[in-house]
Parts: structure tokens; C-alpha cells; sequence
């Protein structure tokens, strides 16, 4: 079983930047394609990032395009979500999540696709 913990959140003004960790543990990291989620109050968990085994592969979501950034450090077994030019409805909490897969450069976009997950960070943008 894969424990997942994740660091980094905060409360920062629109603009800001924050970094996200997601420290695994408990298998071999470099077997599993990682991803990032987050929830809103009042709203359903929503896919922000992943990457693949070999970290070639990447996705994110529209609203976070070209502001987050998703990378892996196989070595240290984790994840990171880099966040920059935040806005106040980035604000949620921020899952880490985890999956086998076979193939090197798959990416998994689905929350349902995926195996294990952080207990969360929250992440707070003021205007």
C-alpha cells in the first residue's frame, strides 16, 4: 500500500506562488503515475495535474494551464505542483494521488483511476 503525504499549502494573496509536495512511501515510486486534484467548498474533486512514470508525460487541466507546473524527483519519491500567478478560485484543498501503470509515459486524468491518495493541503488565495 502506497502512503502518500502532502506538504506546502498556505494562505497567500491572487498573484502568488506556492509549491506543492507529495512525499510517497510503502512502494516504487517510479511504477506510479501521480497526480494532483483539488476541491472547493461546495464542489465535487476536480483533476488539476499529472504525470507520468518517466515524468515525459504531462497534463493539465484548462483552468491551470500555463500557471501550474507538475515535475517528479523519482530519487526523493516526490511530486511536486508548482503554482504560480494564483487566483482566489484556485482555492481548495490539494490531493495527491497515485496508480500503477505499465507504461512508462501513461498519464491518468480520472480520480477514479487512481489507487491511493493524500490526506490533502489546503490552499487558501485572498484577493
Amino acid at each position: 500500500q502506497v502512503q502518500l503525504v502532502e506538504s506546502g499549502g498556505g494562505s497567500v494573496q491572487a498573484g502568488g506562488s506556492l509549491t506543492l509536495s507529495c512525499a510517497a512511501s510503502g512502494g516504487t515510486f517510479s511504477d506510479l503515475a501521480m497526480g494532483w486534484f483539488r476541491q472547493a467548498p461546495g464542489a465535487e474533486r476536480e483533476f488539476v495535474a499529472t504525470i507520468s512514470r518517466n515524468g515525459r508525460g504531462r497534463y493539465y487541466a484548462d483552468s491551470v494551464k500555463g500557471r501550474f507546473t507538475i515535475s517528479r524527483d523519482n530519487a526523493k519519491n516526490t511530486v511536486y505542483l508548482q503554482m504560480d500567478s494564483l487566483k482566489p478560485e484556485d482555492t481548495g484543498v490539494y490531493y495527491c494521488a497515485s496508480t500503477v501503470t505499465v507504461w512508462m509515459t501513461i498519464i491518468r486524468t480520472r480520480s477514479g483511476e487512481y489507487d491511493n491518495w493524500g490526506q490533502g493541503t489546503q490552499v487558501t488565495v485572498s484577493p
